[in-house]
């Protein structure tokens, strides 16, 4: 009796578990960037609807770096959690990554995005509705679309949003160049996410008064999606002189510009480690893993 319910047991793990690596890394970063949206924008959506009297800018910055940091422990081991295009992009213009997986890992981004500011929306539905008397804002005092999305600061133009987005993604893509870089000095194996929630606090410390430090596209673009379809409607593309690809585009250049400062400046001159060389090199650190992590 006892091994033919093992055997069903044994049978019923084998239909549940994927075949396909590809299928388990877009799982992962599904539920990566679900988790980096419910628990990130959660802290903003306590601050915002509590009226600041559970959070504010320091609950808020360090809530969605936290945020990221579990995001990354959830999903590093399998997909490297990246949870954001623009650094999947990175990986893959910097050979850390093959280039036919960077839709596949998008759209998992972009949909679990996409549900994790539904879930939200569900779990702060009463409260969102008895903000401002039932009307879901964009702009104003009673606003509740920057719970979700990033909007831009009364004085900004657009030229100065694109190049705020542009550097803040810049110094994004430095560090964690640095942080996977063997030959540097490196983190300790498993506090890699640790390291890069200390980076998201200080960018979005120094940073984010223009915008709101969005940096990713996926953590920008669908949540203003679903406000749009959710009550707020279509004018959440149109707030802020058309801002809403800011983010979006904004996060692909500054992935360039940081991944070739870093390699341009640090990476390429560290002594080559191949021991056939001809001169005789310094004992160096072994080769650097494969970059895959992160926002």
């Amino acid at each position: 009796m006892q091994p033919e319910m093992e055997q069903k047991k044994k049978s019923l793990k084998q239909r549940l578990v994927l075949k396909s690596s590809l299928a388990k890394e877009m799982l992962s970063e599904f539920l990566g960037t679900f988790i980096m949206i419910v628990l990130g924008c959660g802290s903003v959506a306590q601050a915002v609807l509590s009226r600041g009297s559970h959070g504010g800018i320091i609950t808020i910055n360090t809530g969605f770096s936290l945020a990221i940091v579990m995001a990354i422990y959830v999903a590093g081991g399998v997909s490297g959690g990246h949870i954001n295009p623009a650094v999947t992009f990175a990986m893959c213009l910097f050979r850390r990554m093959k280039w036919f997986k960077f839709p596949f890992y998008v759209g998992a981004q972009l949909l679990g995005a996409f549900v994790g500011a539904a879930t939200l929306f569900g779990i702060y539905y009463d409260a969102l509705l008895s903000f401002a008397g039932g009307k879901l804002l964009i702009v104003g005092e009673n606003a509740t679309a920057h719970i979700f999305a990033t909007y831009p600061a009364p004085y900004l133009s657009l030229v100065n949003a694109l190049a705020d987005q542009v550097v803040a993604t810049m110094f994004l893509l430095i560090v964690i160049f640095a942080i996977f870089d063997s030959r540097n000095l490196g983190v300790p194996k498993g506090l890699e996410p640790i390291v890069i929630g200390f980076l998201i606090v200080v960018i979005s410390s120094s940073l984010g008064m223009n915008s709101g430090c969005a940096m990713n596209p996926a953590r920008d673009l669908s949540p203003r999606l679903f406000t749009a379809l959710a009550g707020w409607g279509f004018e959440v593309f149109t707030a802020g002189n058309n801002f809403w690809w800011i983010p979006v585009v904004g996060p692909f250049v500054g992935a360039i510009v940081g991944g070739l400062i870093y390699v341009l400046v640090i990476e390429i001159h560290h002594p080559d480690p191949n021991p056939d060389c001809e001169e005789e090199q310094p004992e160096d650190k072994p080769e650097k893993h494969e970059l895959n992590v992160i926002t």
